[in-house]
C-alpha cells in the first residue's frame, strides 16, 4: 500500500467514526447549450445520481438568458431520475408580476424545491428591481417550498461589511428560506467562524457548505478573480508548475476536499453541496468514498 493510498484509508476511517453515518450530499449542474453539453451533462447525472443525492440544483443566468435551458433540464432530471430537483431563480431583472407567473409555474408543475438568488449584476443590469429577500417572500406566498439561498463565509463581494451581510443573511431566513449554501472556500476555518457568527445572531438553519473540487487550478483562479474567495498559499503552492498536469491536479484536488470535508465532518458538519462544472470524476471520486465507508 502506497503512502498516499494510506493517508486516504486513515481519512476515509475518520469519517467513519466522526460522521456517524448522517452525510448528505447534493450537487449542482449547469444547463448544457449543445447537443455535445448536453451529452456530457447526462453523463454525469448518470453516474452521480447512484450516489443518491439529496436534491440536485441547476444553475441560470440572467446574462446568459438560459432559463428555458434550466426549466427543460429540471424537468427531464425529475422524469428520468426522480431526483429532486431545484432550480436556481434569480430576480435582478424581473418584476415582481413575472416572477410570481414563473413561481406558480413551478408549483403547478411539481416543483417545490427552489434556488432563491438576487443573481448577478452586470452592465445590462446593473440596479437590482428585487433582492433574494423579496423573492423568498414572494415564494412563500405561492407555496410552501423549500428555499435555498446563498452564503458568503468570506463575505459577498457588494457587501459593506462582514455584519451587514450576515444581517442580510438573517433577513432572508426570516423570510423563510430553509437553508443557505455557501460559495465555495477553502479556508475551512474562514466558514467554521462564519458558521458561529450565524450561530450568535440566531440563524438556526443548516448553513451547508459548498464544496467545488479543483481539477484545474488556472479555471480556479479565473473564478476566484470574480468572487474575491481567497486561495491559501499551501494551495497555491501545491499547484505551482502543474498548468498542463491535468491528471495530477485532479489527484491533488482530490486530497484537498477530502481533507476539507474530514475537518468539516469533525466539526459536526453533515451536509455538504458539489459544485460539479458538469463533470462527474473527482466529485464522484470523492461522494463515492462518503457513501460507501459511512453506510457501510
Amino acid at each position: 500500500m502506497s503512502m498516499f493510498h494510506a493517508t486516504q484509508q486513515e481519512i476515509l476511517n475518520q469519517y467513519l467514526t466522526e460522521s456517524q453515518g448522517n452525510i448528505n450530499i447534493s450537487f449542482e449542474f449547469f444547463p448544457p447549450r449543445t447537443t455535445e453539453m448536453e451529452k456530457i451533462l447526462w453523463k454525469t447525472i448518470n453516474k452521480l445520481s447512484k450516489l443518491n443525492p439529496l436534491f440536485v440544483s441547476v444553475t441560470y443566468s440572467v446574462n446568459s438568458g438560459t432559463r428555458d435551458y434550466t426549466d427543460k433540464t429540471i424537468k427531464k432530471i425529475k422524469k428520468r431520475t426522480g431526483l429532486i430537483a431545484a432550480p436556481h431563480l434569480t430576480c435582478i431583472n424581473e418584476t415582481q408580476q413575472k416572477l410570481t407567473y414563473i413561481a406558480q409555474k413551478y408549483w403547478d408543475n411539481g416543483i417545490r424545491n427552489i434556488i432563491a438568488l438576487r443573481g448577478d449584476k452586470s452592465t445590462k443590469y446593473p440596479k437590482p428591481s428585487m433582492h433574494a429577500i423579496d423573492l423568498v417572500s414572494l415564494l412563500k406566498k405561492i407555496g410552501n417550498f423549500d428555499i435555498t439561498v446563498a452564503a458568503y463565509p468570506e463575505v459577498h463581494p457588494e457587501a459593506k461589511n462582514a455584519q451587514s451581510d450576515i444581517i442580510h443573511l438573517k433577513k432572508k431566513i426570516d423570510a423563510g428560506a430553509n437553508r443557505a449554501i455557501t460559495q465555495f472556500f477553502f479556508d475551512v476555518e474562514q466558514y467554521l467562524r462564519f458558521r458561529d457568527l450565524c450561530i450568535s445572531i440566531g440563524i438556526d438553519i443548516d448553513i451547508t457548505p459548498g464544496i467545488l473540487p479543483i481539477f484545474n487550478f488556472r479555471q480556479l483562479q479565473y473564478f476566484t478573480s470574480i468572487t474575491k474567495v481567497k486561495i491559501p498559499h499551501w494551495i497555491s503552492m501545491m499547484f505551482r508548475g502543474l498548468d498542463n498536469d491535468f491528471k495530477t491536479q485532479k489527484m491533488l484536488g482530490t486530497f484537498v476536499a477530502m481533507n476539507m470535508i474530514r475537518i468539516l465532518i469533525k466539526e459536526g458538519v453533515k451536509n455538504f453541496h458539489f459544485y460539479t462544472l458538469n463533470r462527474s470524476d473527482i466529485t464522484y471520486a470523492i461522494c463515492h468514498t462518503l457513501v460507501k465507508y459511512i453506510h457501510n
